[in-house]
């Protein structure tokens, strides 16, 4: 499962009240989502090669990306729409290298270039018809741009199947068929290389793929669940519903979930 091919087609509001949910349940949030891949943090310094330079972080959310590029030296201005998240974002920063902006990064103002811009699984809220201009004004010259989405499945293929089951009970399918738990979905962040080659001034183009594997307890694996922005906007009776499912079908498999997990990576320079 993964948010980052959440159709922009969407009608407006809705799509604005998912890119706006997450703060309902940020702690949960902050707890929940999959940690990224520590050869994924290297590999993007390394491709960057900063020298000092400061990072921008779009779409900061909690941290959970924030944190391990300043654990590396690295100093960060996060930018995060939600004042919820970016109050929690502070805190888990204090003392760190980081600068936290409560806003929204289409009309944030830099007062300098950075060396790096890179967005953990928030790319695609950023608007379409603005996002790789505004990359372009905030970074120097040179300046490398890295994007990245975790999309998971739930490796027991019993359980899964009676996870779909549940979901299929509750509807949940039949309004976000491309985010269906349990599904593994190939691919669906192409439109990240199709919307790069069609931009000026982004040279060295790469895709990377990192695979990692997870567990969650059952209070876990529902508050990962909770955390995605198409639960959040399911009415609280059918989440409640859904969930009151989920719950003992992963309690008679021991209380445990074993996810398989896929980050892919996508890099570009700006060019000369």
């Amino acid at each position: 499962m993964s948010e980052e091919s959440t159709p922009q087609s969407e009608q407006p509001g809705e799509w604005r009240r998912r890119s706006r949910s997450f703060g309902e349940v940020a702690e949960t949030y902050d707890a929940a989502r999959l940690a990224y891949p520590d050869q994924l943090v290297d590999d993007v310094l390394a491709f960057a090669d900063l020298r000092g330079a400061p990072a921008l972080k779009v779409g900061a959310g909690t941290g959970k990306a924030a944190l391990a590029f300043a654990a590396r030296g690295v100093p960060l201005t996060c930018i995060e729409p939600d004042p919820r998240m970016a109050e929690l974002l502070k805190r888990k920063c204090a003392g760190a290298p980081v600068t936290v902006v409560a806003g929204e990064f289409e009309t944030w103002q830099p007062d300098r270039r950075y060396g790096l811009l890179y967005s953990a699984q928030a790319w695609h809220w950023i608007a379409p018809e603005l996002r790789w201009a505004r990359a372009r004004e905030a970074l120097e010259r040179g300046g490398a741009i890295a994007l990245f989405w975790t999309d998971w499945y739930v490796k027991d293929t019993a359980l899964r199947a009676e996870l779909i089951a549940a979901h299929e009970r509750q509807h949940f399918a039949e309004r976000f068929p491309d985010e269906f738990v349990g599904s593994r979905t190939d691919g669906p962040d192409s439109w990240v290389l199709q919307e790069l080659a069609a931009e000026d001034g982004f040279v060295d183009v790469e895709e990377r793929t990192y695979n990692s594997e997870h567990e969650h307890s059952t209070g876990g694996f529902v508050d990962l669940l909770s955390s995605h922005s198409a639960y959040r906007i399911m009415p609280a009776g059918t989440r409640e519903a859904l969930f009151a499912e989920v719950t003992p079908l992963v309690e008679r498999r021991g209380g445990r979930v074993g996810l398989g997990a896929t980050t892919r990576l996508f890099l570009a320079r700006t060019g000369g």
